[in-house]
């Protein structure tokens, strides 16, 4: 018993779908840290400069009174999500479609099955025009 079940998990860990999602999170893991040094080294040090602060997460803002507004870590991830969906659509959505487009461009549309009555109407239309002409031949000859 214990045989089928080892058998029965190594069968599902093996099964193609599995091993897909294996591969798409540790290559989203990889991409993510990435896109996320792209965001905050680059695109989160050209905000910085902007507003002026050494680092995007220590943008704040004095409120009147005591206290501060911080908006640096929201801001970060607000840039940090832009720069993900913009980069998904540009570098994996767009291609994705395009390529979808050229496969799709060169082949036609599969025929529509014919329903079985309506391929014996046509049928039988064929004929009743066959037997037709033929009259009409004689008649005529």
């Amino acid at each position: 018993m214990a045989k089928s079940t080892l058998q029965g998990f190594r069968d599902f860990i093996l099964r193609g779908n599995v091993v897909d999602l294996a591969v798409a999170v540790a290559i989203g893991a990889a991409f993510t840290a990435v896109v996320n040094a792209v965001a905050v080294d680059l695109f989160g040090s050209l905000v910085a400069a902007v507003v002026s602060v050494d680092d995007l997460e220590g943008v704040a803002f004095p409120l009147p009174g005591p206290g501060t507004l911080v908006v640096g870590p929201l801001l970060a991830a607000v840039v940090n999500l832009l720069i993900v969906a913009a980069v998904l659509y540009f570098l994996v959505v767009l291609p994705t479609n395009r390529l979808f487009e050229r496969r799709g461009a060169g082949e036609e549309a599969a025929p529509v099955a014919v329903p079985e009555d309506v391929a014996l109407l046509r049928e039988i239309r064929d004929l009743l025009r066959a037997s037709q002409g033929s009259d009409l031949d004689r008649a005529g000859g």
